[in-house]
């Protein structure tokens, strides 16, 4: 570039915002600052020539020196029209690029001394070749931005002057001021290619992926459009074809329940399905009842909701003392797990089993945990259920399928971590439907009901946070495999302080308030109570005595009804009035020593019982009778004490032909009681030499035992249960094998004192405490 086309000019400035004008490029400005109007103003009166240079900050009213760009293009202005707001509008067209050289101090509008830049002209073949590049670059362009008219496009075709080429495709270019700006003061033509080339191709980048990504939008939407298009098809056809509810608000429905519930992943692939497979069948079809049925019952089942539970201790304590007295056992069982619980933070439920007679609290308790663990409680009976599809429910195959007991009672339930009671385990039974005990082993075995498979259901269910208790009167019915999987929690018989303590706490306030009688209407002092503990129930629970205190109540209210203002007072003589004549006789023991009359201990289903056996010997041929209700194995023990008396014979001073002359009758009285077990062997013993010798048999000893071949005494259960029957009979000494004297412990202190316990190992020390006179045994 030679000196003499570089020259220096004294030119007003004009700053644009937002705008950048290359040579020979025409423009329109509206120009509204006061500096800039009279900037051209200036220009005007002179040759219409100005300096126009881009300010780097869009925002800036007032800009200083350093705030504008140093290079920028010496313009001609063209024509000037003052618009009615106040803003001139002028038509600019760029001659050549410039540089301020320094700024002429100027108070009214910015004034510089500008330095041309004037290009120098080349044209060899990589020029070319570069113009080339760049014309086919911004042909792709102006293909993929559609902001380019093709017209541009032939207009700039004809530019055969390489700078003013990149000049024009520049102007045409949706670029940022800066890298306009930077085209601009690129004066060398080469560089200038180069850096527009870059930027096209950079531009043209962006404008793939943009059009790549609206493509993607556009076919989702399209897909979302064409969804909803049918979907509005389907809801009219089926409005033509009778379906009034429309199965297509039903399924919208499902699906918006399936939104808001919590269900597991796999759970809601299944009932994804389901409804998809529900929105393709005819409103009419029967099949689409049952789908219906399966998608509500997996919506409604609680898969993941949980009851916090309440940990403290001290609290469950109280609730538990609060509404059952004694008890100890399972108080204390429950209280353990809560502790463990608050260590371990995730504790597999336990599987516990409320053994004992009935009205002993085995139901109740099992709510108090439920209320004291802060956790929902279901309670199932399986009191004569006899179809495993109770517990596992159907298949959905079959009319009318149904979910099996468990499940439903979760969804009652509500949560997933509820006290689940199942009633009367040892009542089930089982026919040609399957056996439902053996179902239940996937119920209650905690290695396994974290996946419980219900045949309805079909997706697994976990079933470990439950806390199970089931409730059963007699071990013996219970399956073996299903008695291994749980913890047995046996709750004894109530003594008569324990039942006087509950009748007085619980029973009666409870009584009193079902009945409507205010505390100062009726007064029931605790001799009345005891007198009907003692003679109008026998009973190990309170069952009994609870119907027959809500008797009294119902006397009472009569009374108050019938003479406002009365307070009735029940003592020992107006029971009798109440409930009529006493049912049993307290201390039933016989006051006389019999002969051939023993009483023994029996266990039974409903608690520990004394029962008198009686044996009277005949003339006859040697036939042995037994009689009352008596079960296989009591009737062997019978045998084997025959055996063993026929064995002792001469020792105990009886005709050795006893069994040939004479006929023996066995009978055990007390009603219709089924009774079996070994225990009562001894009892039969002593009485049929009670009758073979003549020798009467205390009336205050009661016995319990079975008995072997050669008159060894063989331990029994259920001793703590007998103990209460004899001491609720008036028994004062008992006579148990010394394998049990282990079990004396178990018997309340209360009882304990009342009673004399003599440990017997053989028949001869029974004889011995027994009968009134000595017997000489000695062979």
């Amino acid at each position: 570039m030679g000196p003499n086309k570089t020259r220096i000019r004294r030119l007003p400035l004009l700053p644009l915002r937002g705008l950048l004008v290359y040579p020979s490029m025409v423009l329109h400005l509206d120009v509204g600052r006061e500096k800039s109007v009279k900037a051209l103003e200036k220009a005007m009166i002179e040759d219409s020539m100005i300096l126009l240079c881009s300010q780097a900050e869009v925002n800036i009213e007032e800009p200083a020196k350093e705030d504008i760009y140093r290079v920028g293009t010496i313009s001609k202005v063209r024509q000037m029209l003052k618009l009615p707001n106040g803003t001139i509008r002028v038509l600019v067209e760029g001659v050549v690029r410039a540089e301020i050289a320094e700024y002429i101090a100027n108070d009214e509008f910015y004034e510089v001394n500008a330095k041309e830049l004037p290009e120098e002209e080349v044209n060899d073949a990589e020029i070319d070749a570069l113009m080339r590049t760049v014309l086919n670059q911004f042909e792709h362009y102006i293909t993929l931005s559609k902001k380019v008219t093709p017209e541009t496009l032939a207009a700039v075709s004809d530019i055969d002057e390489p700078g003013r080429l990149a000049d024009v495709i520049c102007s045409h270019l949706s670029l940022k001021i800066k890298d306009k700006q930077d085209i601009l003061e690129t004066v060398d033509v080469r560089s200038r290619l180069e850096k527009l080339l870059n930027i096209l191709n950079n531009e043209r980048e962006v404008l793939e992926l943009e059009r790549k990504i609206s493509q993607r939008v556009k076919k989702q939407m399209e897909k979302t459009q064409k969804e909803y298009y049918l979907r509005e098809q389907m809801k009219a056809i089926q409005k033509e074809l009778g379906d009034k509810e429309g199965r297509a608000g039903e399924i919208e429905e499902l699906r918006s329940q399936l939104a808001a519930s919590e269900v597991p992943e796999n759970v809601q692939e299944k009932i994804e399905k389901e409804i998809d497979r529900l929105e393709k069948m005819p409103s009419t079809s029967a099949e689409g009842s049952v789908i219906r049925n399966y998608i509500d019952w997996l919506l409604a089942l609680p898969w993941t909701k949980k009851t916090e539970d309440d940990l403290d201790i001290h609290k469950a304590e109280e609730i538990l003392n609060a509404d059952h007295y004694g008890l100890e056992k399972p108080k204390e069982r429950v209280l353990e797990y809560l502790a463990v619980q608050k260590l371990v933070k995730k504790l597999k439920g336990p599987i516990l089993c409320l053994s004992g007679p009935p009205g002993v609290g085995k139901t109740s308790i099992a709510r108090s945990i439920a209320k004291s663990m802060n956790r929902e409680f279901v309670r199932i009976s399986l009191g004569g259920v006899r179809d495993e599809a109770e517990i596992r429910g159907h298949r959905r195959t079959y009319v009318g399928a149904m979910p099996g007991r468990i499940i439903q009672a979760m969804k009652t339930a509500g949560s997933v971590n509820p006290v689940f009671l199942l009633d009367e385990i040892d009542k089930m039974a089982m026919d040609f439907r399957g056996d439902p005990a053996a179902a239940l082993l996937e119920v209650l075995d905690p290695e396994q009901n974290n996946t419980f498979s219900d045949h309805f259901i079909e997706v697994p269910f976990d079933l470990s946070n439950v806390m199970f208790i089931t409730t059963a009167n007699a071990l013996h019915n219970i399956p073996r495999p299903l008695l291994d999987r749980m913890e047995v929690l046996y709750l004894p018989g109530y003594t008569e302080i324990e039942k006087l303590e509950i009748a007085d706490s619980y029973l009666l306030p409870k009584q009193k308030r079902d009945h409507g009688l205010e505390d100062g209407q009726m007064v029931m002092n605790r001799d009345a109570l005891l007198q009907v503990i003692r003679e109008y129930t026998r009973e190990a629970g309170v069952r009994n005595l609870e119907q027959q205190l809500a008797a009294i109540c119902r006397k009472t209210a009569k009374k108050i009804v019938s003479e406002p203002g009365r307070t009735v007072e029940v003592t020992v003589d107006t029971v009798k009035d109440d409930l009529g004549p006493p049912k049993f006789r307290y201390n039933m023991a016989d006051e006389q020593d019999q002969i051939g009359a023993v009483t023994g201990l029996a266990w039974t289903e409903v608690g520990g019982d004394t029962l008198v056996i009686e044996v009277t010997v005949m003339p006859g041929s040697g036939k042995l009778t037994l009689t009352g209700k008596l079960g296989d194995v009591m009737k062997e023990s019978a045998q084997a004490a025959f055996s063993y008396t026929r064995s002792r014979a001469e020792q105990l001073k009886i005709a050795p032909d006893f069994h040939e002359k004479n006929d023996i009758h066995i009978h055990i009285p007390e009603g219709a009681i089924p009774k079996d077990g070994p225990s009562a062997g001894i009892t039969m013993g002593t009485a049929l030499i009670s009758a073979l010798t003549n020798i009467p048999v205390s009336s205050q000893v009661a016995m319990t035992g079975e008995i072997t071949l050669r008159g060894r005494v063989l331990p029994i259960g259920g001793l703590k249960e007998k103990a209460l029957a004899a001491h609720r009979a008036g028994i004062r000494t008992i006579l148990l094998p010394k394998d049990n004297e282990k079990d004396i412990r178990d018997v309340p202190e209360s009882v304990r004192n009342d009673l004399t316990f003599i440990p017997v190992a053989h028949m001869d020390q029974v004889l011995e405490h027994a009968l009134v006179k000595e017997v000489d045994l000695k062979a």
